[in-house]
């Protein structure tokens, strides 16, 4: 139902990062074509630049090898597809380092935007992409308009840029009839060089206005409306139904923990009416008292239950037992401004335990617990 609204709903939200993860996943990031034209061009007119005098050599060597034949050689099959063999290897040598800068601006171009990336999904065959009526459809949607519109302007810019360098250079280029030959070529060579860098340089421009506007469509298409992202939120945290009943059940486990440990306490404090504490000490292990199980209205009632069936000393001070209950959690020490008052209660239990063996007398109950007026609770 969720997603029938969502159709007829406004994506004004901003994409959560699991949207976002999501989409990544499947490939779906900005990618900016204009800036992988621009690295491959810039590396490719600056490689050029670099290179081309080792190029040329390299070149100029096969030429000679090539056209410097003797006659058993012509006429010898063997010697050439050796020859063919040699040229081949020399003429992909030298162009091995501009080959090698187009490899890394055809990388680096991609990865400059969105990140590297490898996705199965975004390969994966689609039946959307092979249908006639869709195709169509995108040929003629805004994204398509835009894509023209993006075209007509890199060709208007470079023409431009074209122009302006043919004016410049008008003079330069008039004088290379004067010079002499292998001067001229260079001079040619260099002229061309600067061109081709400035009209590479030209697509930079265009990639500054790109990348914004590839970041701003996907982030468009990534946006989300507001019942997706309460699904989300469900989805990820868990509807609250079923966090409410985890979250009983944890109560319910943790309880019966607890319960389990009060067999194995020395004393139960009790609030008569509301509140029960069972505590437990050890001179030969513990330094200090634990609070093994604590409860109130109900649970404070099965604990002095359990307490009984298994012979637990119960005694009742409720200034203490609201104390240990407000300050404590399971499983921890008695705080210290307490100390005396829990020593009073075990020093009780521990020599009437030892009266009952037919030890020492038996002890005057301690009806007056003193509890610092700062741990007290109402």
């Amino acid at each position: 139902m969720a997603e029938e609204n969502d159709s007829s709903q406004e994506k004004t939200e901003e994409p959560t990062a699991r949207k976002q993860e999501k989409a990544r996943e499947e490939g779906q990031i900005p990618r900016s074509r204009e800036l992988t034209t621009t690295f491959i061009l810039l590396a490719g007119t600056i490689g050029l630049m670099l290179f081309g005098p080792f190029m040329a050599g390299k070149l100029s060597g096969i030429l000679k090898f090539n056209f410097s034949l003797e006659r058993e050689v012509v006429f010898n099959t063997d010697a050439m597809i050796e020859h063919l063999t040699a040229s081949l290897y020399q003429g992909t040598l030298s162009m091995m380092p501009v080959f090698a800068l187009l490899l890394v601006a055809s990388i680096a171009g991609p990865i400059g935007l969105g990140g590297w990336l490898f996705s199965s999904k975004s390969m994966a065959p689609k039946a959307s992409r092979m249908n006639p009526l869709a195709g169509l459809k995108r040929m003629f949607a805004l994204k398509a308009l835009m894509e023209l519109a993006k075209a007509l302007g890199k060709v208007m810019l470079i023409m431009a840029v074209a122009v302006g360098l043919l004016v410049v250079q008008q003079q330069d280029m008039l004088r290379l009839s004067d010079q002499e030959p292998l001067t001229a070529i260079k001079n040619s060579v260099w002229l061309s060089g600067v061109a081709a860098i400035a009209l590479a340089a030209v697509t930079i421009a265009i990639a500054a206005i790109d990348i914004p506007f590839q970041i701003f469509e996907n982030n468009k298409k990534l946006k989300m409306s507001r019942q997706e992202v309460k699904d989300e939120m469900k989805d990820t945290e868990g509807k609250p139904e079923v966090k409410s009943k985890i979250r009983q059940l944890q109560r319910e486990m943790a309880q019966r923990r607890m319960m389990s440990e009060v067999p194995k306490a020395d004393v139960v404090i009790t609030n008569p009416t509301h509140y029960s504490v069972a505590l437990k000490y050890d001179p030969d292990t513990m330094a200090t008292p634990i609070l093994v199980a604590k409860g109130a209205d109900q649970t404070a009632m099965k604990i002095r239950e359990i307490a009984r069936a298994h012979n637990i000393d119960i005694m009742e001070s409720p200034a203490l037992t609201r104390a240990i209950y407000h300050t404590t959690e399971i499983d921890q020490e008695v705080p210290a401004d307490l100390y005396m008052a829990v020593a009073q209660v075990l020093a009780y239990v521990f020599q009437l335990r030892n009266f009952r063996k037919g030890r020492g007398e038996k002890p005057a109950y301690p009806r007056n617990i003193q509890v610092p007026r700062d741990m007290r609770f109402d």
